[in-house]
């Protein structure tokens, strides 16, 4: 896949993004997802980890906080799809970041498509 890609899972219009292609995780990179979401009908963006800019997951930096703080402000789903194990591993910050990101409505991190299918499922 080179372009991204509408999906309907369950109730939810998904844009799934490629795997491959530049870096994502500024602001500017934010509302050019938000606003594909509005001419493309989607609620929810999927961005696959392998695309999040270094220093996404580096808490101190803000991106990965400005980034989300833009979908939650236009009331657009953002899932984080991919392994973050090594990572989580060496930060309890990113790890409480995720935990309690998941349980809200806003922003997902999933490590494959079957545990976010089952989450828009709503299992």
């Amino acid at each position: 896949m080179t372009v991204p890609q509408l999906r309907q899972i369950g109730a939810a219009k998904v844009l799934v993004l490629p795997d491959s292609g530049p870096d994502i995780g500024t602001v500017d990179d934010a509302i050019q997802l938000i606003g594909d979401t509005a001419s493309s009908g989607a609620d929810t963006v999927v961005v696959p980890v392998a695309r999040l800019h270094p220093d996404f997951l580096v808490l101190r930096t803000r991106m990965a906080g400005e980034f989300t703080q833009k979908f939650v402000t236009y009331g657009r789903r953002l899932v984080l799809l991919g392994d973050l194990s090594l990572a989580l591993i060496d930060s309890d910050a990113l790890r409480d970041y995720v935990r309690e990101a998941n349980r809200g409505d806003s922003v997902w991190f999933f490590a494959d498509w079957p545990e976010l299918e089952r989450r828009l499922a709503g299992d």
